[in-house]
């Protein structure tokens, strides 16, 4: 490890990584030494990141697949754990952002997939990765929440039900991984930042004024160097 590659010889796998925070948080992990394994469904698009890690010369491999189904990711954790003997860095980022509507008439199938990519598929991808993750030296997980995980807003009551039961589920893997020390959650509310989800969010603002997906990623990047405990939770101003 290197000042200039801080995670040289470290092996990362980002979720959600075809655009947004996980593109450019893939891209960043890259540029700081990681091969990062890429995740998402659209095989082009993780392409295109792909190589733009190349690029700028790193070390990148596409996953695409559907992580809703449990099954895939316990390929993808057998195909990933017979190439490589540890996993260091685990961003959980993909997620579903559903009807922004009232309680009442949340839509249950809706609401289904929304948990099941939100929180059940993350539950699966720390249970299938959690051998490899205890076999890295000092092993990271990057969960990607919102505020509205931990302050309730008025229409965003199915979004923000699954990103408090996501930030449940970390904390009580950070409190129960806590004693062998190898093993550090951080929680991520990267505020309001220029994604496709947040434009579909508030379609009438104006992407410009948010601050580009760049900023999460360089922070996410700074946050795995620093020495903060387990279980912390982190908001990216700016």
């Amino acid at each position: 490890m290197t000042d200039q590659k801080p995670f040289a010889g470290k092996l990362a796998l980002v979720t959600g990584a075809s655009r947004g925070i996980g593109a450019a948080t893939a891209e960043a992990l890259a540029a700081a030494g990681a091969h990062v394994i890429l995740v998402a469904r659209t095989a082009q698009a993780l392409e295109q990141v792909e190589d733009r890690i190349h690029q700028a010369g790193g070390t990148a491999t596409i996953a695409p697949m559907d992580l809703a189904d449990r099954e895939n990711i316990s390929k993808l954790a057998e195909a990933i754990g017979g190439r490589w003997g540890s996993l260091d860095v685990l961003v959980l980022n993909a997620a579903l952002l559903g009807s922004l509507s009232p309680v009442e008439h949340l839509d249950a199938k809706e609401l289904e997939r929304v948990f099941k990519l939100n929180v059940f598929a993350n539950q699966a991808l720390i249970q299938a990765f959690d051998p490899m993750l205890r076999r890295s030296e000092k092993a990271e997980i990057v969960g990607i929440t919102s505020s509205v995980g931990a302050e309730p807003r008025a229409f965003w009551g199915g979004y923000g039900a699954s990103k408090a039961a996501l930030e449940n589920l970390l904390l009580s893997y950070a409190d129960e991984t806590e004693h062998a020390g190898k093993i550090r959650i951080h929680i991520v509310d990267p505020g309001s930042t220029r994604t496709r989800m947040r434009q579909l969010a508030f379609p009438g603002e104006e992407p410009e004024s948010l601050k580009p997906p760049e900023v999460v990623a360089n922070a996410i990047v700074q946050r795995l160097q620093a020495e903060v405990p387990s279980g912390t939770r982190m908001r990216v101003e700016g």
